[in-house]
Parts: C-alpha cells; structure tokens; sequence
C-alpha cells in the first residue's frame, strides 16, 4: 500500500511540474517600428511649386478683352 500511495505521489508531482512552466521567465522582446527616412527626391517640393507657377501665370497673364462682331 505504501507503494501505491508512493507512486500516486510520484506520478502527480511529476505532472505538476511539468505543467508548472518554466522556472526562467522569458520576457518577450518589443517590437520597434522604425520610421522611413525621408528621401530627397519624394516629391513634397512639388505640390508648393505648382502653386507658385500657378499664382505666377495667373498675375502675370495679359487680359485679352472678347472681341465684339
């Protein structure tokens, strides 16, 4: 009977601690996002250049009056 009662003991300590985990806590690593660097040619200088000629062309313009047949 002691035998039994041994092993019974034996056999829960054993399933126990192999569902306990591990005894080293891994902590899991951060995820870092870096940003993009930016690139010379991306194109933010276009958008205020077309603005720029637009606003040019249109003070420097010469007013044609319709004419009237």
């Amino acid at each position: 009977m002691k035998n039994l009662f041994a092993i019974a003991t034996a056999t829960m300590a054993s399933a126990a601690a192999a569902t306990a985990g591990s005894i080293a806590y891994v902590a899991p690593e951060v995820t870092m996002i870096e940003e993009s660097a930016p690139m010379g040619g991306s194109g933010t200088w276009l958008i205020p250049l077309i603005i720029l000629g637009v606003l040019i062309l249109s003070l420097t313009a010469e007013e044609q009056e319709p004419n009237e047949e």
